[in-house]
């Protein structure tokens, strides 16, 4: 009964939530503010909420956990980009940035699934390989793009800064919506855990839907899928361009809440973490669910935000907060990867 059980949930994930506890009571006694560490948690768990869920269509369709996140990423960026150079603010900004996303997104996506249809067998290495490029190619695209705001652009030269502030803009839009205020000075950020939870929801309607089947027969077993007349390949490529997309709209609500949109290398590992998130919430490299992306969520970013001021609290000497993000993070990450199964 007991074997079954933890089978069930997974031991890597008892063995993350004992390491969370372990920390928490840590946390108690040292005296670090608890209602601190959980606004932070939920206000980083909406944050990258959209980014893990992109990887849901991905492992579905059968390409596996999509490392190649940094080619929606990159159309996220350019659509607030865009509302900027036209002067928008506020929820306008907002969507619009995700509508005018999500044509470059799904074209990228398109393309991306097309290469990933003719290597299959080695999608997760090549999509690495893909991300990286493309992060590497938009950093002269960032130089040479017509955008002309002064609040992208440099002031002397050409090309667009590192480091863009969105305050005025779309900064902390879905935090701060209908947020609930608790404890000293904390608050539950009640708009952007809607929308995750929102678009959770859609991607769970759609997995139930007679297309979300077929995605789903094509990737857990493509010749069956053959078989029952499915197209595997352009069910893959569906796959590919949904979680592009998704990939585009994250990025957005990532930076609202961020405050500030980061370019050049800033995407390049944003992969990672989203990919580790969803493998210690349950999901393998072939099947995955929408549980699997809110427990994966909620356990990465808990740990990233409970064990650094742990860390810091009990190494006090010099300034080791960078190196114990690093390490943490990191860690978890390949724990994560090492746990990662095929699933059947």
């Amino acid at each position: 009964m007991i074997k079954s059980r933890i089978q069930s949930i997974g031991l890597p994930r008892i063995i993350i939530f004992a390491f969370l506890l372990a920390l928490c009571f840590t946390a108690l006694v040292l005296g670090i503010p608890m209602d601190q560490l959980f606004s932070s948690t939920l206000v980083r768990v909406g944050m990258n909420g959209i980014l893990v869920l992109a990887m849901v269509p991905a492992i579905v369709s059968g390409i596996g956990p999509n490392f190649g996140l940094p080619l929606g990423i990159i159309c996220g960026l350019l659509g607030v980009l865009v509302t900027i150079d036209l002067d928008m603010r506020g929820f306008t900004a907002l969507f619009t940035a995700m509508i005018i996303s999500i044509p470059p997104a799904a074209i990228v996506g398109s393309g991306y699934g097309w290469l990933l249809n003719r290597i299959k067998g080695s999608e997760m290495m090549i999509a690495t390989y893909i991300g990286f490029s493309s992060v590497a190619v938009m950093n002269i695209g960032w130089i040479l793009l017509p955008f002309s705001s002064p609040e992208t652009t440099w002031p002397i030269g050409r090309g667009l800064r590192l480091t863009i502030s969105l305050e005025g803009r779309i900064a902390s839009l879905l935090n701060n919506f209908w947020r609930i205020p608790f404890g000293n000075n904390q608050f539950i950020p009640t708009g952007m855990l809607l929308f995750f939870l929102f678009a959770c929801f859609l991607m769970w309607l759609f997995l139930r839907s007679k297309a979300g089947v077929n995605m789903y027969t094509a990737g857990v077993n493509p010749r069956f899928a053959v078989s029952s007349g499915i197209n595997v390949d352009r069910q893959r490529l569906i796959g590919t361009i949904m979680s592009t997309v998704l990939g585009a709209i994250g990025i957005i609500v990532y930076s609202q809440s961020y405050t500030f949109l980061q370019l050049y290398l800033a995407p390049m590992y944003m992969a990672f973490p989203s990919v580790a998130a969803i493998l210690i919430g349950g999901a393998s490299t072939k099947k995955a669910s929408i549980s699997n992306v809110i427990i994966g969520v909620f356990l990465f970013q808990a740990l990233l935000v409970v064990a650094l001021p742990v860390a810091n609290e009990i190494m006090q000497e010099g300034n080791l907060a960078e190196i114990t993000r690093i390490i943490v993070s990191n860690g978890i990450i390949l724990y994560a990867l090492t746990q990662a199964r095929k699933g059947d």
